[in-house]
């Protein structure tokens, strides 16, 4: 292949790229790594809605079926001087007519992992991706199936699984899913468009909906949200403990600081006060409503077009409990990790930080580690992955007070763009451009304790990806 037809075909790749990543959000130019607020798809009177209407079919003894869907619209509506939405049924014009289901039933499963976990998953195609729990990376391994556990019975109205812990019932029609504590209170349950009889505020129930511009679908799971309720979770998060109230971008993306509502590391998984969590099996995005546009219901805008939820139930040592075993649980971290970290943006060389290590040891401040944040890339960076940490030279040129306080460096394997570079000073046995110190302290702020390993990252160590 010549060097012109290279050429040629990266940028007929990048314009595809370009092409495909997201125009507008909320209307507004997209910012590369904005939060992508999904809501925004589901007030928009170019899509088509389908809301759950029924329980179709469903074999109780196997835990699944069909849920009829029937298709609506929303249409602007004027109330006195303010202009809504109401929902309103849509006839089909699709053609040919026969190839397309005005209300379409598709495929709605209950699977019981354990006496506390339920795994309910939902298609809005009749297509069903071709899932592969095996090599899932949000699982640690396969999810366990223990319906024996769980007990079903069955009324005209309604379908029911009940274990030790809970209930998860589900009303034929209007369809409906319930979530039940042992004692039979309910703790929380899917809206239907009845739901919005009594009120002006025409909240959307449980739906999906078909976009205008490209047929994509994506999924609306919509749950009540009871008076006093709590609900704790989504990840790492520097506005207020408890989510009522608030709107959760579940989006990966630079905060840029503690004031804002953004959040490096955003986790599909919530509990609330009143036994009960979920967590929701997606890496699309996630705009989670929990009452901020209506006090009544927690509304997840998902960017997946199938909802595969776990439900849990139980206090929430019981629920993080559940939710580990199907994700994976953390080992215990070291005692330092725990401690105070001295880091600001940034410390630009080693003399720099080994004298505010000396200084802190001076004035008795106290620090458990030190962390050089951005001041020691150097020269533009490319990220490489490291088997283990780097480590503090050997060497007396530092007092016992420096030697004593570890230093962490941001994202360790953070390197030389240029991969001559990188070989160049991995040659030379240093992790990174200086000479970083990185001690894992093994013990507390009152008696700090040196790590045995002291060895730099050599070059068999790290790869660049």
């Amino acid at each position: 292949m010549t060097t012109k037809s290279i050429i040629t075909t990266l940028l007929l790749t990048a314009t595809m790229h370009a092409q495909a990543q997201i125009k507008t959000n909320e209307g507004i130019s997209y910012l590369m790594n904005q939060p992508k607020d999904m809501s925004a798809d589901f007030s928009d009177l170019a899509n088509t809605y389908f809301f759950a209407d029924s329980l179709a079919d469903f074999n109780a003894a196997k835990g699944e079926g069909k849920v009829k869907w029937n298709r609506y619209r929303i249409a602007p509506r004027q109330a006195f001087n303010t202009n809504g939405f109401w929902p309103q049924r849509l006839q089909m014009l699709d053609f040919p007519e026969t190839a397309y289901d005005n209300d379409p039933e598709l495929k709605f499963q209950v699977r019981f992992v354990s006496p506390r976990t339920v795994r309910i998953t939902m298609l809005t195609t009749p297509i069903e991706p071709r899932d592969n729990d095996t090599d899932d990376i949000m699982f640690c391994g396969v999810p366990k199936n223990d319906s024996k556990s769980w007990k079903m019975s069955e009324t005209d109205k309604t379908l029911s699984y009940s274990s030790a812990y809970g209930t998860i019932e589900i009303q034929k029609y209007p369809w409906r899913i319930v979530l039940k504590d042992k004692n039979g209170r309910i703790l929380t349950e899917t809206r239907t468009l009845g739901d919005n009889d009594s009120t002006q505020v025409k909240i959307l129930p449980f739906n999906f909906i078909k976009r205008g511009s490209d047929n994509s679908r994506s999924i609306n799971p919509v749950f009540s949200l009871a008076p006093q309720e709590r609900i704790y979770g989504c990840g790492e998060s520097f506005t207020s403990l408890n989510k009522v109230g608030q709107k959760v971008q579940i989006f990966v993306t630079d905060p840029q600081g503690p004031e804002t509502p953004g959040m490096y590391k955003p986790v599909p998984f919530y509990f609330s006060n009143r036994g009960y969590g979920i967590f929701m099996h997606t890496s699309a995005p996630v705009t989670a409503d929990f009452g901020k546009s209506y006090i009544g219901t927690q509304s997840l805008y998902m960017g997946d077009e199938k909802m595969d939820f776990f439900v849990f139930f139980g206090e929430p040592k019981d629920i993080l409990n559940e939710y580990t075993e199907i994700t994976g649980k953390s080992p215990m971290l070291p005692l330092w990790t725990f401690g105070t970290w001295m880091s600001r943006i940034t410390y630009f060389s080693q003399k720099e930080g080994l004298d505010i290590a000396a200084n802190l040891r001076k004035y008795k401040i106290p620090a458990d580690v030190i962390h050089f944040d951005t001041g020691w890339f150097g020269l533009a960076m490319r990220l490489s992955v490291c088997r283990r940490p780097i480590r503090r030279p050997r060497g007396n040129d530092e007092t016992d007070a420096q030697r004593r306080i570890p230093c962490m460096s941001v994202a360790t394997p953070l390197l030389h763009s240029q991969e001559q570079v990188l070989r160049r000073t991995a040659r030379r046995r240093y992790g990174c451009q200086e000479r970083m110190r990185f001690v894992a302290l093994r013990g507390c702020r009152a008696r700090p304790v040196e790590s045995q390993n002291s060895q730099l990252v050599s070059a068999e160590d790290c790869r660049i990806d």
